[in-house]
Protein backbone atom coordinates (compact mmCIF):
# COMPACT_ATOMS: atom_id res chain seq x y z
CA UNK A 1 0.00 0.00 0.00
CA UNK A 2 1.26 3.55 -0.98
CA UNK A 3 1.42 6.18 1.70
CA UNK A 4 -0.85 8.26 -0.26
CA UNK A 5 -3.29 5.32 0.02
CA UNK A 6 -2.25 4.64 4.07
CA UNK A 7 -2.83 8.01 4.71
CA UNK A 8 -6.50 7.86 2.86
CA UNK A 9 -7.11 5.09 4.68
CA UNK A 10 -6.15 6.23 8.22
CA UNK A 11 -8.36 9.20 7.80
CA UNK A 12 -11.35 7.93 6.44
CA UNK A 13 -10.93 5.05 9.87
CA UNK A 14 -10.54 8.07 12.28
CA UNK A 15 -13.96 9.75 10.84
CA UNK A 16 -15.84 6.18 10.75
CA UNK A 17 -14.74 5.87 14.56
CA UNK A 18 -15.88 9.49 15.58
CA UNK A 19 -13.53 12.68 14.75
CA UNK A 20 -14.89 15.40 12.84
CA UNK A 21 -11.91 15.88 10.82
CA UNK A 22 -8.68 14.24 10.14
CA UNK A 23 -5.38 14.58 8.31
CA UNK A 24 -1.95 12.78 7.39
CA UNK A 25 0.78 15.27 7.34
CA UNK A 26 4.37 14.97 7.67
CA UNK A 27 6.34 15.31 10.85
CA UNK A 28 8.51 17.80 8.80
CA UNK A 29 5.54 20.41 8.57
CA UNK A 30 4.84 20.11 12.46
CA UNK A 31 6.01 23.33 13.91
CA UNK A 32 7.73 22.40 17.32
CA UNK A 33 8.27 24.81 20.28
CA UNK A 34 9.93 24.41 23.44
CA UNK A 35 8.03 27.83 24.39
CA UNK A 36 4.96 25.05 25.44
CA UNK A 37 6.78 24.06 28.60
CA UNK A 38 6.41 27.32 30.45
CA UNK A 39 2.75 27.37 29.80
CA UNK A 40 2.77 23.76 30.80
CA UNK A 41 4.48 25.47 33.94
CA UNK A 42 2.28 28.17 34.72
CA UNK A 43 -0.05 25.33 35.53
CA UNK A 44 -3.06 26.49 34.03
CA UNK A 45 -4.88 23.01 33.67
CA UNK A 46 -4.66 22.53 36.97
CA UNK A 47 -2.21 19.12 35.89
CA UNK A 48 1.74 20.19 36.42
CA UNK A 49 3.05 17.80 38.41
CA UNK A 50 -0.26 15.64 38.91
CA UNK A 51 -0.22 13.74 36.34
CA UNK A 52 2.50 10.78 34.69
CA UNK A 53 1.94 12.32 31.49
CA UNK A 54 2.40 15.62 31.86
CA UNK A 55 5.40 17.96 32.91
CA UNK A 56 7.67 17.45 34.71
CA UNK A 57 6.78 13.84 34.88
CA UNK A 58 6.49 13.65 31.13
CA UNK A 59 10.55 14.12 30.06
CA UNK A 60 12.30 16.84 29.21
CA UNK A 61 11.08 19.00 26.13
CA UNK A 62 14.28 18.83 24.12
CA UNK A 63 13.59 15.02 24.41
CA UNK A 64 10.20 14.87 23.59
CA UNK A 65 10.90 17.19 20.82
CA UNK A 66 13.54 14.96 19.62
CA UNK A 67 11.71 11.83 19.51
CA UNK A 68 8.72 13.06 17.80
CA UNK A 69 11.12 14.05 14.62
CA UNK A 70 12.05 10.31 14.77
CA UNK A 71 8.67 9.43 13.55
CA UNK A 72 7.86 10.29 9.49
CA UNK A 73 3.71 10.96 9.23
CA UNK A 74 1.21 12.18 11.91
CA UNK A 75 -2.47 11.54 11.59
CA UNK A 76 -3.87 14.36 13.28
CA UNK A 77 -7.60 14.57 14.14
CA UNK A 78 -10.49 16.93 15.88
CA UNK A 79 -13.62 16.49 17.37
CA UNK A 80 -15.59 18.85 17.92
CA UNK A 81 -18.52 19.63 20.51
CA UNK A 82 -21.73 21.38 20.59
CA UNK A 83 -22.37 23.32 23.69
CA UNK A 84 -25.32 25.09 25.11
CA UNK A 85 -23.41 28.27 26.32
CA UNK A 86 -19.82 29.49 27.07
CA UNK A 87 -20.06 28.43 30.68
CA UNK A 88 -21.60 25.07 29.39
CA UNK A 89 -18.78 22.95 31.27
CA UNK A 90 -20.87 19.25 31.55
CA UNK A 91 -20.62 19.81 27.86
CA UNK A 92 -17.07 20.47 27.38
CA UNK A 93 -16.21 17.16 29.70
CA UNK A 94 -18.58 15.44 27.85
CA UNK A 95 -16.49 16.58 24.76
CA UNK A 96 -13.46 15.57 26.20
CA UNK A 97 -14.64 12.12 27.31
CA UNK A 98 -15.83 11.70 23.64
CA UNK A 99 -12.32 12.81 22.50
CA UNK A 100 -10.40 10.57 24.72
CA UNK A 101 -12.23 7.13 23.97
CA UNK A 102 -11.73 8.30 20.11
CA UNK A 103 -7.98 8.39 21.01
CA UNK A 104 -8.05 5.11 22.67
CA UNK A 105 -10.05 3.41 19.67
CA UNK A 106 -7.60 4.46 17.25
CA UNK A 107 -4.70 3.52 19.58
CA UNK A 108 -6.09 0.29 19.35
CA UNK A 109 -6.57 0.51 15.15
CA UNK A 110 -2.63 1.17 14.84
CA UNK A 111 -2.01 -1.69 16.89
CA UNK A 112 -4.49 -3.85 14.80
CA UNK A 113 -2.80 -2.70 11.45
CA UNK A 114 0.89 -3.80 12.95
CA UNK A 115 2.03 -0.70 13.63
CA UNK A 116 5.40 -1.93 15.81
CA UNK A 117 6.16 2.03 17.01
CA UNK A 118 3.40 4.56 17.26
CA UNK A 119 3.35 7.74 19.52
CA UNK A 120 0.02 8.59 20.22
CA UNK A 121 -0.63 12.66 21.72
CA UNK A 122 -4.38 13.83 23.14
CA UNK A 123 -5.63 16.74 24.45
CA UNK A 124 -4.94 18.02 27.63
CA UNK A 125 -3.57 15.58 30.60
CA UNK A 126 -3.68 12.06 30.14
CA UNK A 127 -7.65 11.27 31.51
CA UNK A 128 -7.94 8.11 31.47
CA UNK A 129 -8.25 7.80 34.92
CA UNK A 130 -10.60 9.89 37.09
CA UNK A 131 -7.46 10.40 39.37
CA UNK A 132 -3.98 9.97 38.21
CA UNK A 133 -1.86 8.32 40.50
CA UNK A 134 0.79 10.45 40.29
CA UNK A 135 -1.41 12.53 42.77
CA UNK A 136 -0.81 9.33 45.24
CA UNK A 137 2.85 8.83 44.52
CA UNK A 138 1.84 5.90 43.15
CA UNK A 139 3.09 4.43 39.16
CA UNK A 140 0.61 4.95 36.17
CA UNK A 141 -1.61 2.47 36.31
CA UNK A 142 -2.00 2.07 32.19
CA UNK A 143 1.51 3.22 31.08
CA UNK A 144 0.42 1.57 27.52
CA UNK A 145 -2.56 3.05 27.27
CA UNK A 146 -1.45 6.30 29.09
CA UNK A 147 -1.56 9.67 26.62
CA UNK A 148 0.67 12.35 27.12
CA UNK A 149 -0.76 15.54 25.28
CA UNK A 150 0.44 17.53 22.09
CA UNK A 151 1.42 20.80 24.06
CA UNK A 152 3.60 18.41 26.26
CA UNK A 153 5.47 17.46 23.68
CA UNK A 154 5.91 21.42 22.38
CA UNK A 155 3.36 21.32 19.64
CA UNK A 156 1.75 24.36 18.86
CA UNK A 157 -2.09 22.82 18.34
CA UNK A 158 -3.21 26.36 16.50
CA UNK A 159 -0.82 25.92 13.83
CA UNK A 160 -0.92 22.63 13.97
CA UNK A 161 -4.48 22.59 13.01
CA UNK A 162 -3.93 25.71 10.54
CA UNK A 163 -0.95 23.01 8.82
CA UNK A 164 -3.55 20.50 8.49
CA UNK A 165 -5.94 22.75 7.13
CA UNK A 166 -8.91 22.95 10.04
CA UNK A 167 -10.57 25.24 12.09
CA UNK A 168 -8.69 25.69 15.84
CA UNK A 169 -12.09 27.32 16.69
CA UNK A 170 -15.02 26.38 15.44
CA UNK A 171 -17.31 28.99 16.37
CA UNK A 172 -19.26 30.25 19.06
CA UNK A 173 -20.97 27.77 21.63
CA UNK A 174 -18.38 24.66 20.35
CA UNK A 175 -15.39 22.88 21.91
CA UNK A 176 -12.72 21.74 19.89
CA UNK A 177 -10.16 18.81 20.78
CA UNK A 178 -7.09 17.65 19.29
CA UNK A 179 -5.17 14.56 18.96
CA UNK A 180 -2.37 13.03 16.61
CA UNK A 181 -0.85 9.59 16.10
CA UNK A 182 2.73 9.75 15.04
CA UNK A 183 4.12 7.10 12.54
CA UNK A 184 6.51 5.56 10.40
CA UNK A 185 5.70 2.52 8.00
CA UNK A 186 7.50 -0.73 9.02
Amino acid sequence: MSDEELSRRLTEQAVTEGADRAEVLPVSGIELDAGFRSLCESNACGNYGRCWMCPPDAGDIEELMEEIRTYRYALVYQTIGLLEDSYDIEGMAAAAEKHNRLSQRLRSLFEEDGFTRVLHLGAGGCRLCPVCARVDGLPCRHPKEAISSLETYGINVSKLAAACGMKYINGQNTVTYFGAAFYSRG
